[in-house]
């Protein structure tokens, strides 16, 4: 399987009723300031350099940023959780500009892939348990075409807890589970390495949970960890 065929089988995922009647809905009514845009309305594939040895995990499309460009972390406003995570990436070469706006404007992942836990944008931001697990078989064909994979940059508890169930599944369980903490890095005996992060919400952001310094920590720790590799 290729990385195209795997997109291809995550853009016409129909699994999840709930999911897809809520994105569907979403790209018919539109935001006030969308209301001239063409919704992509679809399940979101991963997006960057497929020789990349960072991934980033993210949680899910928002309804009006993803679920609207087609793009993860795309669109969803100026000062949104595109541009905040983009400026980080940027700041440490993974990103060729520090915004994320549309899928038109240029921006190139180097040596990273980023992809989100749950490809169809949940009502509330809140995924169900069920909606969770159906997707998790999205991300492990996805892992299985990006062979140099060697670190996980996981934002927010859902990606971190995520991943590893993606590794308990592929034969490499952690034992003891670690726990969520921002800035942590683990090195598991087996499988890539993993930083956790907090989500670059609004919701965190905008409260000063997770702040520029520290979304720009965590990827200069992803930098540092690369090169020593």
């Amino acid at each position: 399987m290729s990385l195209a065929k795997v997109h291809h089988d995550i853009i016409t995922c129909s699994h999840c009723d709930r999911l897809r009647t809520y994105c569907a809905g979403i790209a018919r009514v539109k935001r006030a300031a969308f209301r001239n845009d063409t919704y992509w309305g679809k399940p979101v594939p991963g997006f960057g350099d497929p020789n990349a040895r960072l991934l980033v995990l993210g949680l899910a499309p928002a309804a009006h940023g993803a679920n609207r460009t087609g793009r993860v972390f795309t669109g969803d406003g100026g000062g949104g959780s595109g541009d905040f995570l983009m400026a980080a990436m940027h700041r440490h070469g993974f990103a060729s500009i520090p915004t994320s706006q549309s899928i038109d404007d240029g921006l190139v992942l180097t040596d990273a892939f980023i992809a989100a836990a749950v490809r169809c944008a949940p009502p509330d931001n809140k995924p169900s348990p069920e909606e969770i697990a159906a997707c998790q078989a999205h991300l492990e064909a996805e892992l299985a075409e990006l062979k140099h994979v060697r670190l996980v940059l996981t934002l927010g508890k859902i990606a971190f807890d995520v991943w590893w169930k993606v590794m308990a599944a592929s034969g490499r369980p952690a034992r003891p589970r670690p726990p969520f903490a921002h800035g942590a890095v683990y090195t598991p005996a087996s499988g890539p390495a993993v930083i956790a992060s907090y989500h670059p919400s609004r919701q965190n952001t905008n409260t000063g949970k997770l702040t520029p310094p520290m979304m720009s920590m965590v990827f200069r720790k992803a930098a540092h960890l690369l090169s020593d590799a």
